[in-house]
């Protein structure tokens, strides 16, 4: 099957976007191409490879895209900008796939009307960053976009470090529409396109409703959303830029910018440069869920009741509902990484104990060493922690909880791999070098995180100690 597209976003939503093209790359050459999703998209990887570097760089368009730079605000670490949009990307098209309708948009292929003095590219790192941690997060069960390709543009960019070799990242998404696209036209008063755009956003993602259902819709996507961070929270994930233009309406994961994962279990934890304030740490991703879905609510109270009086008191019941149903979410999750059987009311005090237990000790190692001490082996989990005392004692009440099959079930929820922090940025380090077989091997340990640790210990350890303290960048 070839790429076929369709452009129902152009086509139902006038208004929304800019017409743009890619800046054509002088030399691509293919970096990596994901051939398990393609597949999965119906497409052939063979064929598919054959014309990878030109239509994934800018170089060409496959055929049947129209390239658009798409239209949204956002509020960014809290301040307001009316007019963001796409300043780095460029949507190709939907592609029609025997799973289902799915954007194709390239980044970092160059200026837009949107770009406001950037100069639209990207570095071969940051690329390969997205690739690498939307692969972990797709085979940990985290909903999130996708990377098709990545691609070497043949030429150089500049950064605050100097020179960097430049790229292109071809991202599949269920759809790029954000809360910020709402804001966007919420701010300017524009009340038919919203409603065209919420109808829009219904159609695609929550057909089930109906098209003017304005309520229902943040209902539906608060529960995505609600069930993406509890998802998170989980596998300690730090997004690290929660702005609202980083808030899908499709509730996958997107914009995989300063993301890290949380080794040394601290709520406090902070891996991005530019958050000075700590306003996405580890602990306040609850938080800013809440805080973005009270933003979209405020965008769409034209559409939930013409009497502004009514439409905020819906819209204020359905955000205090929101905390309450993230602790059940973030509940579920705990439940399974704990291997408990059914549901107790003192669960949540056994999951905050056991966290409260771990403080400091490497979260992924922790979780995972619950499985032998299922098996009356817990002598790896109590030397992660400083003073075992407070675990020692929780582990007793926490075997009378255990599921008959917790040992299984227990490496089933928690993974022995994820993309550790020192070996990404070697595997990205060796990458912008010329060099990607650190990367893809890295890669291949990410896409199976529940398989057992023998023979791939060097992914299941944590960083050197001389390796930190971790810093990560937007890589804009």
């Amino acid at each position: 099957m070839t790429l076929i597209f369709d452009h129902s976003y152009a086509r139902d939503l006038p208004g929304t976007y800019l017409r743009e093209r890619p800046d054509p790359a002088p030399a691509p050459r293919l970096l990596a191409l994901n051939e398990a999703l393609a597949r999965d998209l119906g497409l052939d990887p063979g064929d598919l490879g054959r014309h990878a570097a030109e239509w994934f760089s800018g170089a060409a368009l496959p055929p049947g895209a129209e390239p658009i730079a798409l239209a949204y605000a956002g509020h960014q670490f809290g301040g307001f900008s009316a007019q963001l949009g796409d300043g780095r990307a460029h949507l190709l098209g939907e592609m029609l796939t025997p799973k289902g309708r799915f954007d194709l948009q390239l980044k970092g292929s160059g200026r837009t009307a949107f770009s406001r003095g950037g100069d639209g590219k990207a570095a071969v790192g940051p690329m390969l960053r997205e690739y690498l941690i939307s692969e972990a997060m797709a085979a940990l069960g985290v909903p999130t976009t996708r990377a098709l390709a990545v691609v070497a543009t043949g030429e150089e960019i500049w950064r605050d470090t100097g020179k960097l070799p430049g790229a292109v990242l071809a991202r599949v998404a269920a759809s790029h529409i954000r809360v910020g696209t709402f804001q966007f036209f919420a701010a300017r008063g524009e009340v038919d396109q919203l409603r065209r755009l919420t109808a829009y956003t219904i159609a695609r993602h929550y057909p089930d409703l109906a098209a003017d259902d304005a309520l229902g819709l943040f209902d539906a996507v608060a529960d995505r959303q609600i069930r993406l961070i509890a998802q998170w929270m989980g596998l300690g994930f730090l997004h690290g830029v929660m702005n609202t233009d980083n808030m899908a309406l499709s509730g996958e994961t997107i914009d995989y910018g300063p993301c890290a994962f949380m080794e040394a279990y601290a709520p406090g934890t902070v891996f991005s440069s530019i958050d000075r304030q700590g306003r996405y740490a580890y602990a306040n991703q609850p938080l800013i869920l809440g805080w973005n879905l009270a933003r979209l609510a405020e965008a769409l109270l034209p559409l939930i009741d013409a009497d502004q009086t009514r439409a905020v008191d819906l819209a204020n019941a359905q955000l205090e509902s929101i905390a309450p149903a993230y602790r059940v979410a973030w509940l579920s999750v705990m439940r399974a990484k704990l291997g408990l059987a059914g549901a107790d009311p003192q669960d949540g005090a056994l999951a905050d104990d056991f966290l409260a237990a771990i403080a400091g000790a490497d979260w992924t190692l922790s979780f995972r060493a619950l499985a032998a001490a299922a098996e009356g082996r817990d002598a790896d989990l109590l030397s992660l922690v400083a003073d075992p005392g407070p675990l020692t004692a929780w582990l007793a009440r926490w075997q009378s909880r255990l599921a008959p099959d917790a040992p299984a079930a227990l490496r089933r929820a928690n993974p022995a791999v994820i993309p550790r922090n020192h070996l990404v940025e070697a595997a990205l380090s060796a990458a912008t070098e010329g060099d990607l077989a650190p990367f893809e091997a890295l890669l291949d340990a990410v896409r199976a995180p529940f398989d057992p640790e023998a023979g791939r210990e060097a992914f299941t350890r944590p960083a050197p100690k001389d390796f930190g303290p971790y810093v990560t960048f937007c890589g804009t």
